[in-house]
């Protein structure tokens, strides 16, 4: 688990990376404003957008796995060309729909208004790439589903040095602003699914891309979407209370947004970290199911455990520490590094619970079960959060209001989704003889 793991980690890593790195030449060379409308409203109205069709798309990655697994490799290729193929309709209806939305949900979130043309700028030109992202990761999620996940991480190495550069060419030298940076993040992007693309083509494995393939198979779009429906809609709640509670933060202010918009950047070494945790069990969860090895599917979720929750203390015990060094790379604003921190201490304490959901979650995906995990996510975590906006936050409009409703909501779904896997897996688990 660890080596297929490690390679996906640092993957990300080093896409949080050039992720981090954008904010630092947004905050230095062009301004507390664009760093705001870069990653304040248009980070949270992406991340509803690739939540949902990400989770659409992402059974294909499950049902690779399971078919990957049992050995039925003929199916292979007929699932690589439906998955590909939903991707690119899905693709082609998002970018046109992001778009005509853009302007209408940057009011509808209360977007500063200082903020507002940049923002729109910057969503448009990132929607324009929308299809290479899906691509990106319904390739990549591929390749990982039958045990690939170096491939990924060396095209992703090479995605982020280049987004790097064209941030310093476009940004600095060209004096482009956001729109520089938006234009790096899709070029890099290409760079990515081009590599990833090629891959898929050329390979000799059974779950290669070919023009035979390609087509939807309705039976296996069927099967992708009895899991990828499940994790659209627990995706879309997910992402419905960050764009709500980024409302709230912009109530609170440009400062306030930008300090979020920092805290989100370091929050996102351990979403990364976190994630390639989940894919992980979710690849050896997938593949044993299929397989038909029920004890290594139950080895999957205790392994996972033990492995990922000791890693994420250690991370919560650097993070914290590390913050008062990290930040001033972002910014010389001493009011919004100071802000900024204040809001890691509300979040880095509390990973390990998202931990837990995340190994939960991943052997419960990999083993097809997703109907209950998602109500249990969208009742723990979205109608809590909800519910405290409308009371809570409502009786007292303050950052620490907001903060806190992300520790107390991964709290009670952890305890949730362990209560339902140790009562249910044997009802899971009964097909897998």
């Amino acid at each position: 688990m660890l080596l297929f793991f490690f390679p996906i980690a640092l993957g990300t890593i080093f896409q949080q990376l050039y992720n981090a790195v954008d904010a630092i030449i947004v905050g230095k060379y062009v301004g507390t404003e664009a760093l705001a409308a870069v990653g304040g409203t248009p980070g949270v109205y992406i991340n509803f957008l690739i939540s949902v069709f990400v989770g659409l798309t992402g059974g294909s990655a499950v049902i690779i796995a399971q078919l990957y697994g049992a050995g039925k490799h003929k199916m292979l290729e007929k699932a690589t060309g439906t998955a590909i193929t939903f991707c690119l309709v899905l693709g082609a209806v998002l970018t046109i729909t992001a778009t005509l939305l853009t302007d209408p949900v940057l009011r509808l979130l209360g977007t500063p208004e200082d903020t507002m043309a940049d923002s729109a700028t910057y969503l448009r030109i990132y929607f324009a790439g929308t299809i290479l992202m899906l691509l990106l990761n319904i390739e990549s999620g591929i390749l990982r589903a039958v045990g690939d996940s170096r491939s990924p991480l060396i095209y992703m190495i090479i995605s982020c040095v280049s987004n790097i550069v064209l941030d310093l060419l476009f940004v600095i030298q060209f004096g482009l602003g956001v729109a520089g940076v938006a234009y790096a993040t899709v070029i890099a992007e290409f760079i990515n699914t081009a590599l990833l693309t090629v891959k898929l083509i050329r390979t000799k494995e059974p779950y290669r891309i070919t023009r035979r393939g390609m087509g939807l198979d309705p039976g296996l779009l069927r099967q992708m979407l009895a899991i990828g429906i499940p994790a659209a809609i627990q995706g879309a709640i997910y992402a419905v209370c960050n764009m709500i509670q980024q409302a709230a933060v912009n109530g609170l202010g440009t400062q306030t947004v930008a300090a979020w918009v920092l805290a989100g950047k370091i929050d996102g070494i351990y979403w990364g970290i976190s994630g390639a945790g989940g894919t992980t069990v979710t690849t050896f969860a997938g593949q044993n199911f299929g397989a038909g090895n029920r004890e290594r599917v139950e080895n999957t979720f205790k392994t996972g455990m033990k492995v990922f929750v000791p890693m994420t203390l250690i991370l919560c015990g650097a993070l914290l520490p590390l913050g008062p060094t990290i930040l001033p790379l972002f910014t010389e604003d001493a009011e919004l590094i100071k802000m900024t921190f204040y809001m890691m201490c509300f979040f880095v304490p509390f990973y390990v619970f998202w931990t837990v959901i995340e190994v939960t979650t991943g052997t419960l995906r990999g083993c097809g079960d997703v109907k209950i995990p998602t109500l249990i996510t969208i009742l723990g975590i979205g109608l809590f959060r909800v519910i405290w906006l409308a009371t809570v936050y409502r009786a007292d409009p303050c950052v620490e209001t907001v903060a806190v409703t992300y520790s107390i909501s991964w709290i009670l779904t952890s305890i949730a989704m362990l209560i339902y896997y140790h009562k249910n897996k044997d009802r899971i688990l009964n097909v897998v003889q």
